[in-house]
């Protein structure tokens, strides 16, 4: 602390000596003595209004977008430091509104800089610092019974493929995975080249068809996916299209899991759920999409922001990086442009400040709510890191760019597992993602036209002459909306067709749906082959699409591929993969599982897959994409504590979102006392939902590694 005040009363000299408009003398002049009590005085003043002050503004500023609150940040910071000059006993400091919005901001910013490298180059102090918050924590919670049993952390690295996460700890750039999973790490070879202890396990596993966040997370978080047949679809009863980012959407997907399963969620009893699509049952909540679309006190979705924030110094560091970030965004975009790098997309207007919420804003406000729901002693915490998701869609997921973002997850992740050697409880800490991503250019920079284009071709509608360009769903987009308290709701008007006869096609990653708003139920062949006989051959024999599968009279579902090939859907399998052949082994399962959703559409397309360069064609505007079928973005990872049991045994596959939710599940009971409710059983107070008997388990192991303590 003296450090830091030190170095900002220099600041503030330099800075006096430096603007016209900032001065610590009178006009008649002082001496120097007088100047330096001065600025020493202005500078603690400054610090002190800062930490005493901040927090109740921010409180009273609640309503304000968070966004918008980043760059309020300068000018209340600026008018603390008006009045910390008023308030001096000299009187004689004085500043310019605009001035002193330049200098506070400089001064916040060399304080943090400050801090942040005495506490990187120094670490007993910040182990001492972690120490004393853990300490007051303990302190407030004295005379109250302390947590029993490990606490489980869930960190899901959104978008990072078990094949990324693999070559990522093999080049050295997760040095902190890399240990965890027992391997030298680039940072260690030279120094230690002895392979430290393992303390994790790391598991591939497969998704259902529709392999994005919105079908991944549903089912991570509350046992099912049942009728997500992809990131948007048509549905035809309500007349509506569902798209999981949305939150009124998501809302009532959560609603529907809820009723189906009759059970809150995995973190219904002492959970959090931080920068999720969805709650989990949990109590504690910060920007958690399905409840965004709320008003008043009951939307929680924000308040994560508001409690990172009320930190000025987080405040002014992270507007400085998101700045920084937009900056290098722009840098890599033009430096791809100029090279003519292939495959590549726009990456102009407002996504350079979309990627940089996600890079920076988002993460670290996770970060720090994860922090302290570890402080707080929480039993089970899920939180979704999307970082390297966005940046991998638009750069692509093998590209530096994406290694860089990969670099600073694992810093981040090394930051969360020093934070649990100071935690109340014990933290097992589980790593996993819900999805991967395919590399490829896309559909419309291939053959020139939208998968839109080609099914208005096979109906013999008018194709316009320039194809419109797709929109990108990623996740970070919709965060960004719900955090500038815009509506985040995607224009439905965008998605229905001129005339009711004409079909809805819709893109999400390389699956694509095709629905014809004008027929109540579900199209089968036969009425489609009636109404436009040249379409399913369109879509099945161009050298874009994969395979495709609609309903059948006859066979009650087919698929069709190139060259006149059908395969009924009963008949499918990994031996008979028929047009599957190269979607690899449980294509046939995760197809037929999907034909059988209620609001599955008329057409389900998927593009083409190239499994020797595992290379997918996007139907959006992304070259590193997810949604569909298809090489590494069907493949993400499970990477857990050796101290917990296998995820599956050892000839087993495990396949589905809704078997990764039982093996949380599983894990999370393995805790002393109960950790997840089931339904009909007796309610524990003050808890959503209803609590399983506790039942005694063995002491789990002594952790060997933060990551597991």
């Amino acid at each position: 602390m003296l450090a830091v005040w030190a170095v900002s009363t220099l600041t503030m000299l330099v800075l006096a000596g430096a603007l016209p408009d900032f001065r610590l003398q009178s006009e008649t002049g002082e001496s120097g003595t007088q100047i330096a009590v001065t600025a020493a005085f202005g500078a603690g003043a400054f610090g002190l209004l800062s930490s005493l002050v901040w927090p109740l503004l921010v409180r009273a500023l609640l309503l304000v977008p968070a966004l918008v609150l980043g760059l309020l940040v300068f000018f209340l910071n600026g008018s603390l430091l008006v009045l910390a000059l008023r308030i001096s006993p000299s009187g004689q400091g004085e500043a310019a509104p605009e001035t002193a919005v330049v200098v506070a901001a400089v001064m916040s910013a060399v304080a943090s800089a400050t801090g942040g490298a005495l506490a990187v180059r120094d670490d007993d102090a910040y182990r001492r610092r972690l120490y004393r918050l853990a300490e007051r924590r303990r302190r407030h919670a004295e005379g109250r019974p302390g947590p029993a049993g490990p606490g489980t952390l869930f960190l899901q690295l959104d978008g990072v493929g078990h094949d990324v996460l693999e070559a990522a700890t093999e080049k050295g750039l997760m040095p902190t995975v890399a240990t965890w999973l027992g391997r030298p790490s680039a940072a260690t070879t030279h120094s230690r080249p002895t392979h430290p202890r393992p303390t994790h396990r790391l598991t591939p596993w497969r998704t259902d068809w529709s392999s994005q966040t919105g079908a991944s997370q549903l089912g991570i978080l509350h046992g099912t996916n049942h009728d997500v047949p992809a990131f948007r679809w048509y549905e035809k009863d309500s007349r509506e299209v569902m798209v999981c980012n949305r939150p009124s959407s998501a809302a009532e997907l959560q609603r529907r899991a809820i009723d189906r399963t009759g059970d809150g969620g995995l973190l219904t009893v002492d959970g959090a759920s931080r920068g999720n699509l969805f709650s989990g049952g949990a109590e504690q909540l910060a920007l958690v999409l399905s409840i965004a679309a709320r008003r008043g006190r009951r939307n929680r979705s924000r308040a994560g922001y508001f409690a990172y924030f009320s930190d000025p110094a987080n405040a002014v560091r992270t507007a400085m990086s998101f700045v920084a970030d937009v900056l290098r965004e722009i840098g890599q975009s033009t430096r791809a442009r100029f090279a003519e790098q292939r495959p590549r997309v726009k990456r102009g207007g407002f996504y350079p400040f979309i990627r940089a919420f996600a890079t920076v804003v988002e993460r670290d406000v996770v970060v720090s709510a994860v922090i302290g729901d570890m402080f707080a002693g929480r039993a089970a915490i899920y939180a979704d890191l999307v970082a390297y998701d966005e940046v991998a869609h638009h750069s692509g997921p093998h590209s530096r760019d994406a290694a860089k973002v990969l670099e600073r997850l694992d810093r981040s992740l090394a930051l969360i597992a020093q934070v649990a050697e100071h935690a109340p409880r014990a933290y097992r800490i589980v790593l996993l993602s819900d999805h991967g991503q395919s590399p490829g250019e896309t559909f419309l920079g291939r053959y020139g036209l939208t998968l839109g284009n080609l099914v208005r071709a096979g109906c013999g509608l008018p194709v316009p002459r320039r194809a419109q360009r797709t929109h990108s769903g990623a996740e970070a987009r919709a965060a960004v909306r719900a955090a500038l308290r815009i509506p985040v709701e995607e224009g439905v008007e965008e998605y229905r067709p001129t005339r009711r006869s004409e079909p809805v096609v819709l893109a999400s990653g390389n699956l694509g749906l095709v629905s014809f708003p004008d027929v109540p139920h579900r199209m089968s062949r036969e009425e489609i082959d009636a109404r436009h006989p040249a379409l399913l051959s369109t879509l099945a024999n161009h050298p874009g699409i994969g395979f495709v599968l609609v309903r059948s009279e006859e066979h009650g579902g087919v698929v069709l591929g190139a060259h006149g090939a059908e395969v009924p859907i009963g008949e499918l399998s990994d031996e008979h993969p028929g047009p599957l052949a190269d979607f690899g082994p449980g294509a046939a399962d995760a197809v037929r599982r999907t034909h059988g959703f209620p609001h599955t559409a008329d057409i389900m397309v998927n593009s083409w897959y190239d499994p020797a360069d595992d290379e997918v064609l996007a139907f959006e505007e992304q070259i590193g994409s997810h949604g569909g079928l298809g090489g590494c973005q069907s493949r993400p990872f499970l990477m857990s504590p050796l101290a917990l049991s296998e995820p599956v045994e050892e000839d087993e596959d495990l396949v589905g979102a809704e078997h990764i939710h039982r093996v949380l599940r599983r894990w999370l009971r393995e805790a002393d006392g109960p950790q997840v409710p089931l339904a009909g059983q007796e309610r524990p107070e003050g808890a959503r939902g209803t609590a399983r008997p506790a039942t005694k388990q063995p002491a789990p192991a002594k952790a060997q590694n933060p990551a597991d303590a």
